[in-house]
């Protein structure tokens, strides 16, 4: 499967004009609207004509008619480009190894691995004792868990202390509601204890019987109360160990490095707190430091002491370190890495004899390696444009430290790095299929300058031979929100837009943290619209600086990057030909004055909180929703999950039907609604790629870019 990639960098017109409304036999549909206002506390009110189409119980026949008369006029839509989808697909899933496997990693007595089977949608998680040469252990084969189940996902798996029980979550709906199961690895048994509506956290107690878990609010879906389950007892007699009363809260459980301590993370926007128990004996989840807004903080544990990633009196963040009882009081805290405006820490990992930091400077993530002695070096990079992070180091004993490494030529790979002798080993390059060579492609870091003099990192990534003379098409991609970095990672999957003559784009905007928490904060709150014109103001660089043409620009963004494109596709509509928002967030207003809704209360430190009459105003001026007009549009590829629970599909449904009823222009709309999934899409490693194919299709279309190879 998968054929070899064109070898032309200009792109290939189609010979008809791209699809429009008036080459569909189908009426689009017509979302009937009904009056409803949305009243603010201060008295502020909006007429929201198609709020009929939320139900939260997913079940109205009314509402289900209009997603299933989406699908069917999507179905009729893109009937024309089934060819061209069927060829993106086999392109798609043709660079796949499907016979694929993780590096395995050491654990106390076993080597842990994931792998695929030809053919197979999901992973077989397994492990073999000693060595690798040892009888393989299939723990979980979900393969066989997902059989009846139109989308299956393992959130996550915890093994028992003494290695022979597994604890794992599963979803089965989409919605990131998971069951908590168990299973005994010696006997092959799933025991009987199976506890829904539980968040991904799972964490062992030192006497492999005891687990604790962290219970969701059936209605907000918050993470809402710590439990303690012991095998054999009832789920509905399980002890509350700590119940988080503050909905700005997200809440979390981890074992310290050193496995001495069960720690809870408490995490809003803008603040944090932990909270340990000793695993041996558990018992009250003592505060390690109390929460105070605008400090954030986590800590890790091993040997005699507690290291600290924290941003108290250090924008950037800074390392700490303090004794193994010095708790309660940051005030005891020594400076281990001082801050440095010049460069954020992002996470770090402890060994017995050094710390590996990672960090972020000039746009790109690098890795610091400090020794005992406090020496720090750098881990050298082979490109000017990359990403680096810690990978799997399960062991602190060790002087061996694994780390993960890509750009948008470069595969992932894994390396591993000998801390003693700085000597590096490769353990494993991403295998890429279907004739890909990394030598045919060209990446840059370029800079482009915003409106406001802000210099925007930007990521390109083209076929070899491209000429810059303002022909060729663009895929440009963003995100911008909650301090994500939408960094230069390997995406094989464009490389079958850019085989045929098009320029992908990264957009490193504000609202993320490519550039430090000022790149953050300069992109949130009242200070939002950065991240829109700093992506309006990257297309104008690149079609300016001849990547690409002004009148064949595609613009893609998902969740809050759909919210991204959904704003820009109002404030710059005449710039993009086509746009692909997928799972968007869109109804900021509506959403973020009712705290019902999953992530409301924990996001007012990021969009602010429209209850406040200058928040409502600002959050108002950009709500893609509501900021819709009678105008001429781009054409949109729109998609959503019904059981989404970090974007309502509402959310998009509404904004499809007022966008159909206000646009003037005969430009196409597409909507797919998938009605077995959330927020990631469909379920398994295939079906996944049918999502993909169909949205390239669209673009490819749009853009009057042939698809024949």
């Amino acid at each position: 499967m998968g054929a070899n990639p064109i070898d032309a960098a200009a792109p290939v017109r189609e010979k008809t004009p791209p699809l429009d409304s008036g080459a569909v036999s189908v009426a689009p549909p017509a979302a009937e609207q009904r009056p409803h206002e949305v009243a603010a506390p201060h008295g502020a009110a909006r007429q929201d004509e198609y709020h009929w189409l939320r139900d939260d119980e997913r079940a109205s026949v009314d509402v289900l008619a209009y997603l299933e008369a989406e699908n069917n006029y999507a179905d009729a839509v893109m009937a024309p480009l089934a060819e061209s989808q069927a060829l993106l697909y086999e392109e798609l899933v043709g660079r796949i190894k499907q016979d694929d496997s993780s590096v395995p990693y050491k654990y106390k007595d076993y080597w842990y691995y994931t792998r695929f089977e030809e053919g197979q949608e999901y992973p077989i998680h397994a492990r073999r004792k000693g060595n690798m040469d040892a009888p393989e252990e299939v723990m979980l084969d979900v393969n066989q868990l997902a059989e009846g189940h139109d989308f299956h996902e393992i959130g996550n798996w915890v093994i028992s202390p003494n290695q022979t029980l597994l604890a794992y979550v599963e979803d089965t709906v989409g919605r990131r509601q998971y069951t908590l199961r168990v299973k005994d690895l010696a006997s092959g048994e799933t025991l009987p204890v199976r506890i829904p509506g539980v968040s991904t956290s799972v964490a062992w107690a030192a006497d492999n019987r005891t687990l604790f878990y962290v219970l969701n609010d059936a209605t907000t879906l918050l993470t809402r109360w710590v439990k303690s389950h012991t095998l054999g007892d009832e789920p509905s007699d399980d002890p509350t160990a700590y119940e988080e009363l503050d909905d700005s809260f997200y809440m979390g459980l981890s074992t310290t490095r050193s496995e001495k301590y069960i720690c809870i993370h408490l995490e809003s926007t803008v603040s944090s707190e932990m909270r340990c128990t000793e695993t041996a004996a558990p018992g009250e989840f003592r505060v390690f430091a109390p929460r105070e807004r605008d400090v954030e903080y986590r800590a890790d544990h091993l040997g005699s002491r507690w290291v600290i990633r924290t941003n108290w009196n250090a924008r950037n963040f800074k390392l700490m370190e303090t004794g193994d009882d010095d708790w309660g009081d940051r005030n005891r805290w020594r400076d281990l890495i001082a801050h440095d405006p010049d460069v954020f820490i992002r996470n770090f990992e402890l060994f017995d004899g050094f710390i590996a930091i990672g960090e972020r400077s000039g746009g790109l993530a690098r890795i610091r390696i400090m020794s005992g002695d406090g020496r720090t070096r750098y881990v050298d990079s082979d490109e000017t444009a990359y990403f680096m992070d810690l990978s799997v180091n399960a062991e602190p004993t060790t002087d061996q430290f694994r780390y993960a490494y890509t750009s948008m030529t470069t595969p992932a790979r894994t390396y591993e790095l000998d801390t003693r002798t700085n000597e590096r080993k490769l353990l494993k390059e991403q295998p890429v299929l279907g004739g890909f060579d990394r030598n045919h492609y060209v990446t840059e870091r370029l800079w482009a300058t915003a409106r406001d003099g802000a210099r925007v990192p930007v990521s390109v990534l083209y076929r070899k031979g491209l000429v810059r003379d303002g022909t060729a098409a663009l895929l440009q991609s963003g995100y911008g929100s909650y301090g994500f970095s939408n960094d230069p990672r390997f995406n094989g999957n464009v490389l079958s837009l850019v085989d045929r003559g098009m320029v992908h784009a990264l957009a490193h905007i504000r609202g993320g943290q490519e550039m430090g928490r000022s790149w953050y904060d300069d992109g949130k709150l009242l200070n939002k619209i950065n991240t829109f014109s700093d992506f309006i103001d990257v297309t104008d660089f690149l079609v300016e600086q001849g990547y690409a043409a002004a009148d064949r620009v595609a613009a893609m963004g998902g969740s809050a990057g759909g919210l991204l494109v959904g704003a820009v596709a109002n404030m710059a509509p005449e710039k993009y030909r086509v746009i692909v928002s997928q799972v968007p967030f869109v109804d900021v207003v509506t959403t973020m004055l009712d705290a019902s809704i999953p992530l409301t209360t924990n996001e007012y430190d990021e969009w602010g909180n429209p209850e406040n009459e200058t928040y409502y105003d600002y959050i108002l001026s950009y709500s893609p929703y509501d900021q819709l007009e009678a105008k001429e549009y781009p054409a949109m590829f729109i998609s959503t999950g019904l059981w989404d629970s970090q974007v309502q599909y509402w959310e998009p449904s509404k904004y499809v039907a007022r966008l159909r009823a206000r646009k003037t222009d005969d430009n196409l709309v597409v909507y797919r609604v998938q009605m077995e999934a959330g927020h990631g899409g469909r379920s398994g490693r295939f079906r996944r790629f049918e999502e993909v194919a169909e949205q390239y299709a669209f673009v490819l279309n749009q853009l009057a870019v042939g698809t024949a190879q």
